[in-house]
């Protein structure tokens, strides 16, 4: 994971682009790039949506690239070290959602009574 941020901020700092990336900024941009996974996904079928043909599986392979380069660029400049925040998440979901509450349901939290 540190190499790759360092990558992404080597990539950034030779484009001269670290200027417009500011935490507001990255926040936008990783809403559109997300907004582009998603379009990938428009009008497929549950079905569909599992069972990607070549093309489409590379073309979200490369949104997600994206996302993840966005989200990673945010993170760096916040001082956030995004595996920590996940795993921080995921024990406040898992306090939310306990097992015997949620198992086979999609309902929100507030809604497990």
């Amino acid at each position: 994971m540190h190499e790759l941020i360092q990558r992404i901020r080597d990539f950034n700092r030779e484009r001269d682009w670290e200027q417009f990336h500011s935490p507001k900024n990255l926040a936008m941009c990783l809403a559109a790039e997300v907004g582009e996974l998603l379009e990938q996904f428009q009008w497929l079928t549950e079905q569909q949506s599992r069972n990607l043909p070549p093309e489409r599986r590379a073309a979200v392979d490369e949104e997600i690239g994206d996302v993840t380069i966005c989200l990673l660029n945010l993170a760096d400049k916040l001082g956030i070290d995004p595996l920590d925040a996940a795993g921080r998440k995921l024990e406040k979901n898992k306090l939310k959602y306990p097992v015997h509450k949620a198992k086979g349901r999609a309902d929100k939290y507030t809604e497990l009574g």
